[in-house]
């Protein structure tokens, strides 16, 4: 089960309607229209979405339930409760998230494991799909289901009622809980929480929330009796603080009887206890705090200013999160264009206005420091905050934001037919939970779209100037221990807000470019031939340059075109001297203009386009990746032209870029998990320089002008590319673009491959121990690697010998032996440069358990070997492989990637037609050949992290 991070640092900003709070009403569509013509009516209430049907059960439990065929023959289903840590008492600490847990260890109409078992023999995934979190004010439970399976459903709903208020809480599976729990709680030990435990209580102004995490304390979870844990359940898994939400491909009023018939006789306590409402008290005082840990691997600051909090019931209140949006988004532009100068004054900086917790909203703004820079840092973001409550923004920056925003109202509207499911559930467990609106497509675009021309400039710099204030103001430090000399004081930090509001800042000058993209448009090019691909309803064309492009018009979605282009060769054509130019070329590349547009005049172009066209260099590939929709294909396709053409390295790129790598490099040795990570790899590979993280001497060694030559090496010739289109497009649209700007790209006819650079695992496994780290945990990595028979049902075993594993794990290391919070097999196979395969087993664990949790997992894998997996094993992967095939068909994403990699590794693109006929040839018998081929114990690498050792 996952756990909400209850708080961390830097909070997660709302978008503009994510923080609306409403009252659900009822409204015409009438007098909508008028209420935003007349600024008077702006106080009327938002509008409920009548599209889902709604009801209260006398005892108090709710219900959404609305029918979405998106996707067909699924149903999402979520029990909501307003049940959170903030209700335990001293003595529950911990028991709203143990709890969770235990709704999966017995049920009345699924005792013990029976719950996953069944459901994993749906096809439904645990933890992908069946799952649940707890937070401070709430635990939620969800289950995606398939609907077109009557005793599925009707087993699904079961669930819900069973989750509600039917958990077993037995002795012996509460005690078999303590030990995962422990286990999820030691996984999360580490810098950031050793310092969250000193800055929360000042964050949350020393209120309950700051003694109420979810997970609870190792005291609480070893010793709680089994009674707090009952009488928790009891007191607060009550129908008066639940709500069933259920939106899918589904019948609505027989959905509802069933609910009504499930639900009814759910029982309130005895005497039941008040659900109160707790806040976070507003001190009307600064605060400061700096914290510095040995593993915290760079310096971060943050001004966080309380206010409190503004719900969401009105017009005008939705109007209201609209400037807050525009003013987050406008004053994050800038400093992003400051941080991509040439000498950045901090890695990395954020500011917006958004929802805190307990009853309030919050003013934050962050700052990634440089090393031994925090004063430079501090100093301009604050510069950044006082320049625009001087003189605001410029009338070009609000109108581009402004477009931005319509243009998003207007995608979302273009795709409501096609929204998921699970949007819509979020939508009503917000309202639920939060109270947040839940409004329609229809309403939410016409207001957006009625309100966004009504926002003035003014209005925005008002809303900046009410938040950015000097009260109620936390200044928090998270820094690492070698940095502490280097921090300020609290006086210090004052001092420094004084200074900058004395500076003679100047305002904001928006530079824009009026030129366009190309400087020419290409000469057209023409398509020599064209082939049908009939069985995937595909085509492929050949253009004059020798450019192939497979073209696979959709209806998954109404406005979405993906884009995908390879060539071979990549980084493996150059040599060590070169690498580290080579390997960073397309992300320099990527980050700078490109054409006649420079950066930040790229960026304010693209502002209000739904497009994104990426390059890149792998090891044994170049290409672009990105989207477009049908309005911006013109954009999309001079963005692909101009990076084959006329791309750029910028100065200030290049400098920004090495700046921020070498101040990331400064302290990630303090880091265990970054220190693992490079002994393994410079074990696995003799510490060549191709697989090993890049040292300051790495970076020293990337030539600007050599990664900009090679750049253009890898897109001078178009001849061997090939272009995969996928999306809600026409042939007949399409063609103009191609043969205008792609047919019309360089052809060298150089036909290259890619080398084989021989970077291989040694033939025989070792056992490697690091030693990083002052908490006490373990972390196991067992990996076999080798040789492979690259092939379609060899793959498919494979995959289902990965899925047999980590099922006989989780049920052994987890389950059985409460040794583990999470674990699973992973298997990786390549064709090229040569077929090679690993097989990986990873846990986290107690520095007292890893040897016996290793040779557990070792025991499993001899089972399989020895007997094969069992039929139900085995079945529960098939049936998850057809499940998932159902709905990945009806993605253009999917439909992306199969034909570009089958063409990358020249293969058969209509493989996925028949690949249901081979998952039935995968049998037990197969799939134990395929563990005792591959699983051979003398091809075993194990690496062990394990705490610093005692001196």
């Amino acid at each position: 089960m996952k756990i909400i991070k209850p708080i961390a640092l830097a909070f997660l900003l709302p978008t503009a309607l994510g923080a609306v709070k409403a009252s659900p009403t009822s409204m015409t569509y009438e007098a909508r229209t008028i209420l935003v013509q007349d600024t008077a009516s702006w106080n009327k209430v938002l509008p409920f979405d009548q599209e889902v049907k709604t009801g209260k059960l006398k005892n108090g439990f709710q219900y959404y339930i609305r029918k979405n065929v998106e996707p067909k023959d699924r149903v999402t289903m979520y029990l909501a409760n307003k049940v959170g840590s903030v209700l335990e008492t001293e003595q529950q600490l911990g028991l709203a998230h143990f709890l969770e847990h235990m709704n999966f260890n017995g049920l009345k109409h699924f005792p013990k494991n029976a719950l996953v078992d069944y459901l994993q023999k749906a096809g439904v995934r645990f933890g992908s799909d069946l799952n649940a979190y707890t937070g401070f004010d709430q635990t939620v439970y969800q289950l995606p289901i398939p609907s077109d399976d009557a005793d599925l459903l009707k087993n699904g709903l079961q669930v819900m009622r069973d989750w509600a208020q039917d958990a077993l809480l037995t002795d012996e599976e509460i005690d078999k809980e303590r030990g995962i729990i422990l286990e999820e709680m030691r996984g999360g030990r580490g810098a950031q929480q050793r310092m969250r435990d000193k800055f929360l209580p000042v964050m949350l102004n020393n209120s309950l929330y700051a003694n109420r995490l979810p997970i609870g304390t190792e005291e609480s979870i070893k010793n709680f009796p089994y009674s707090e844990l009952r009488n928790f359940h009891q007191q607060w898994y009550r129908p008066d603080l639940q709500a069933l939400i259920i939106v899918g491909d589904i019948d609505v009023a027989q959905m509802e009887k069933e609910v009504v018939r499930l639900f009814s006789d759910l029982k309130m306590p005895a005497n039941p206890q008040k659900r109160t409402e707790l806040t976070v008290p507003l001190l009307n005082k600064n605060q400061f705090l700096a914290v510095t840990d040995p593993e915290m691997t760079y310096t971060m600051g943050q001004i966080t200013i309380k206010h409190p909090e503004e719900k969401v019931k009105t017009v005008s209140d939705l109007r209201r999160g609209l400037l807050k949006a525009v003013y987050n988004s406008m004053l994050s532009a800038r400093l992003g264009e400051l941080g991509q100068s040439a000498t950045p004054p901090f890695l990395q900086a954020s500011v917006g206005i958004g929802g805190f917790l307990g009853g309030l909203d919050a003013y934050n703004a962050f700052f990634v420091a440089k090393p031994k820079e925090f004063e430079l840092g501090f100093k301009a973001l604050v510069r950044e905050l006082e320049r625009v409550q001087k003189y605001g923004f410029t009338e070009t920056e609000f109108k581009r934001t402004v477009a931005a925003f319509n243009k998003g109202n207007e995608t979302s509207y273009i795709e409501r037919s096609k929204k998921k499911s699970d949007n819509y559930v979020n939508s009503y467990l917000n309202n639920f939970l939060e109270g947040s609106p839940a409004l329609s497509n229809e309403d939410s675009y016409q207001l957006n779209k009625q309100l966004l021309p009504t926002l003035t400039r003014q209005e925005v710099e008002a809303v900046g100037k009410e938040f950015y204030l000097d009260v109620n103001r936390d200044i928090i430090i998270m820094a690492p221990d070698n940095e502490k000399a280097s921090l300020p004081t609290e006086q210090q930090v004052n001092t420094w807000f004084n200074e900058v509001e004395r500076e003679n800042i100047t305002a904001y000058v928006d530079k824009v470019s009026d030129l366009p993209l190309l400087a020419k448009v290409p000469a057209k090019g023409t398509i020599t031939s064209t082939k049908a691909i009939p069985a995937i309803e595909a085509k492929e064309l050949v253009l004059s340059n020798g450019v192939k492009v497979i073209l696979k018009p959709t209806t998954f979605k109404n406005d979405e075109i993906l884009i995908s282009a390879f060539s071979p060769g990549g980084t493996s054509l150059y040599s060590d001297q070169d690498y580290y130019s080579a390997a960073q070329a397309g992300d320099l590349v990527n980050s700078s203009g490109v054409g006649q547009l420079n950066t930040i005049e790229l960026q304010k172009y693209m502002t209000g386009k739904n497009v994104n066209i990426n390059p890149y260099l792998s090891e044994r590939t170049e290409g672009l990746s990105g989207y477009s929709d049908k309005e911006g294909l013109k954009t999309a396709f001079e963005l692909i032209n101009g990076y084959f053409t006329a791309p750029r390295i910028e100065d200030d790129v290049f400098k920004s870029t090495i700046t921020k790598a070498k101040s990331m490099i400064v302290n990630r040795e303090s880091n265990p998990n970054f220190v693992f990570s490079k002994n393994v790899m410079e074990s696995l590979y003799s510490g060549n320089i191709r697989r090993v993280p890049i040292s300051n001497e790495g970076v020293e060694k990337i030539d600007q002008q050599r990664a900009l030559a090679i750049f253009k090496e890898r897109f001078a010739d178009a001849s061997d590319f090939v272009f995969t289109i996928v999306g809600s497009f026409t042939e007949e649209e399409i063609k103009p673009y191609l043969e205008q700007y792609i047919a019309s790209l360089p052809s060298l006819k150089r036909n290259e491959q890619a080398k084989d650079l021989g970077i291989y695992e040694p033939n025989k496994g070792f056992e490697k121990v690091v030693h990083k780290g002052q908490d006490q945990k373990a972390m196991a990595v067992l990996t076999y690697y080798g040789d492979y028979k690259f092939g379609e049902v060899e793959n498919l075993n494979l995959n289902a010998l990965e899925s047999v594993l980590s099922i006989k794990l989780i049920e052994r290391l987890r389950e059985e032996e409460s040794g583990v919070y999470g674990t699973s097999a992973r298997a990786t196979t390549s064709k090229y440069p040569k077929n090679r395969f690993s097989m990986t087993v990873s846990f986290g664990t107690g520095v007292e358990k890893y040897k016996g949790l290793m040779n557990s997992t070792m025991d499993e894998i001899n089972k399989v070997k020895k007997n094969g997996p069992s039929a139900t094993d085995l079945e529960k992967f098939k049936i998850e492989q057809r499940r998932q095939l159902e709905l990945s068909v009806k993605e253009n994403k999917f439909w992306l990637s199969q034909i570009s990699s089958a063409y990358q590794r020249n293969e058969d693109p209509t493989y996925i037609t028949r690949y249901l006929k081979d998952l039935d040839k995968v049998t037990v018998e197969s799939v134990k050949d395929v563990a005792n081929r591959y699983l051979n114990e003398e091809h075993l690498f194990k690496f062990i992290l394990l705490p610093d050792e005692v001196k």
